[in-house]
């Protein structure tokens, strides 16, 4: 077999993480993931044999923190590319917002730093589409991949504060001394989709709030999603097309689908799980109003102004990609990996 180079995937437990190395696997080449502890090695190992990998000696494990520079610098050597899919976690709500911001931007600029120490080619760094388009208020035009979220804007959470701030920052690096090192960001929507276990992405609380009916009315908000499955496509095809290199990409299903939509098709294809799904509209009106006093509705009303007229159209021309699943495939999927790792009640 072809010798393709090994592949450093960070965070190898996490939910994107767990479909690039699967992918990675079944197209042959050899896998390095970093964990928190090697205790999780048994666990991903099994996930990843239940879906067939026969190949489970191509995937090796490493410790090492995004907040610590131990073992790093062994972790990358060998190494072809690289893709930093681990964020920095959180066992508590942080108390200010610089506790959430100083490590997403000194994680990526940890893995920059050794990485070009390592003599890397290539880092594909998952980013967030609220790196891009969470300030972009123009709906008369498409929200693309030139587009980035001004931080200093009213009701954006630190979450995107910190996506945006660390994306800046690893474009810095690479820009003042990456030197040889390439740089590709994958800027994702909401990510759902069949899971590899019972780990899931953020983007599940919605389902749950809508699916265990502590959403008592549905706002009308619109949503882009896209499936995990694309997204993990996406990384590796950002990691091997040469004319991805200093670019950034949009990972995003067609279109979008408003919470009242999502809640009537549970409501309609899931119907066993769906019954605590509220029918009743909660008003715009009374999310303007909540948000003179209110956070969560401040967040709220940034979601329904933002533009939701995304392009997918740079990923599909550069990287010869197309999502495999619509938005009510992939949430159908959500739902029914849900119900399978008993994420969620059924009766």
């Amino acid at each position: 077999m072809e010798d393709k180079g090994t592949v450093l995937v960070t965070g190898g437990t996490g939910f994107v993480a767990r479909q690039i190395i699967l992918q990675l696997l079944q197209k042959g080449y050899r896998v390095r993931t970093t964990v928190r502890s090697l205790a999780s090695k048994t666990q991903l190992q099994n996930t990843l044999i239940a879906q067939g990998v026969t190949a489970i000696d191509h995937l090796s494990y490493a410790e090492a923190e995004l907040t610590k520079d131990d073992n790093w610098e062994q972790v990358m050597k060998g190494c072809k590319y690289v893709l930093s899919v681990a964020s920095p976690v959180f066992f508590e709500k942080p108390q200010n917002e610089q506790e959430a911001i100083r490590p997403a931007v000194e994680g990526i600029l940890r893995i920059l730093k050794f990485a070009k120490l390592g003599g890397v080619e290539r880092v594909v760094m998952t980013s967030n589409f609220g790196a891009v388009g969470f300030t972009q208020t123009d709906k008369s035009r498409e929200t693309t991949e030139t587009d980035w979220t001004d931080t200093a804007a009213k009701g954006l959470s630190a979450y995107e504060k910190s996506k945006t701030l660390a994306e800046r920052a690893a474009w810095d690096f690479i820009g003042s001394e990456g030197g040889k090192l390439e740089l590709v960001t994958i800027n994702a929507v909401a990510i759902l989709g069949p899971t590899l276990g019972a780990h899931t992405s953020g983007s599940f609380h919605l389902l749950k709030n809508l699916l265990n009916g502590s959403m008592k009315a549905v706002p009308d908000i619109s949503l882009n999603l896209v499936d995990v499955r694309d997204v993990a496509d996406l990384h590796i095809r950002a990691m091997l097309i040469p004319e991805a290199s200093g670019q950034r990409f949009i990972a995003s299903a067609d279109g979008q689908i408003s919470l009242p939509e999502i809640a009537a098709l549970l409501r309609n294809k899931r119907p066993d799980v769906s019954r605590l799904v509220a029918t009743r509209r909660l008003p715009t009106w009374i999310l303007r109003l909540g948000s003179l006093v209110n956070k969560q509705a401040k967040e709220a009303l940034l979601l329904i102004r933002m533009n939701r007229n995304i392009s997918n159209q740079k990923a599909r021309t550069v990287l010869g990609w197309s999502p495999i699943a619509s938005q009510e495939e992939t949430l159908l999927a959500s739902v029914d990996s849900m119900v399978k790792y008993n994420l969620i009640k059924t009766d």
